[in-house]
């Protein structure tokens, strides 16, 4: 998909700090960070958001968690603790119509979140 922004940051064609990747996933800093470890975790699959995930990709979605929590480590946010968000959908904020998985920490997070 040449309009989806992630779709070419996955394939390098857009320029990108990547974080992690491996045959499922890839993970980049977010542009626009709203806490001192922000990193998006992105399917190298497009798929536009949580809400078109289906029981086939549970392991997709499995394996961005486990990333998300290596990165919380490897980022030492995972004693203090972090946050995952994925939005669905322009009311929620979704602004790029890939499913990417926040993963926030490095500061007190707040509730409600927006």
């Amino acid at each position: 998909m040449s309009e989806c922004l992630f779709c070419e940051i996955i394939a390098h064609r857009v320029p990108a700090t990547f974080v992690a990747e491996d045959e499922l996933v890839v993970a980049i800093r977010d542009v626009n960070p709203q806490a001192p470890t922000h990193v998006l975790i992105l399917p190298r699959e497009h798929i536009a958001s949580a809400a078109d995930l289906t029981p086939a990709h549970d392991p997709l979605w499995g394996r961005m968690l486990h990333v998300a929590q290596q990165i919380a480590i490897d980022e030492g946010v995972a004693g203090s603790g972090y946050r995952l968000v994925t939005n669905v959908g322009p009311a929620a904020g979704q602004t790029v119509a890939h499913l990417h998985l926040h993963l926030l920490g490095g500061r007190q997070m707040t509730w409600p979140p927006g």
